[in-house]
């Protein structure tokens, strides 16, 4: 199954600049959140906020085809 996966912040140094943080993600059906992060090698220092079509997800989730995903990481400020 093909996803649309948005990565935003400091998660976007992670992948080459020329992507803009929005990537094509090919995964076996029936995968997870956690499944995805791991396939993109995601550091998992902190916890990360996974958007899945705008509903906020967890690592379980399960995925389907099309599906748009958005990672985040957690937000600070004072």
């Amino acid at each position: 199954m093909k996803l649309e996966v948005r990565v935003f912040a400091n998660l976007r140094d992670q992948f080459p600049k020329e992507s803009k943080g929005v990537l094509t993600v090919d995964l076996p059906v029936d995968s997870t959140v956690a499944e995805l992060i791991e396939k993109l090698d995601i550091t998992r220092d902190l916890p990360l906020i996974i958007m899945v079509n705008g509903r906020r997800q967890f690592e379980e989730t399960t995925l389907k085809d099309g599906d748009r995903v958005g990672i985040f990481p957690p937000v600070g400020g004072g």
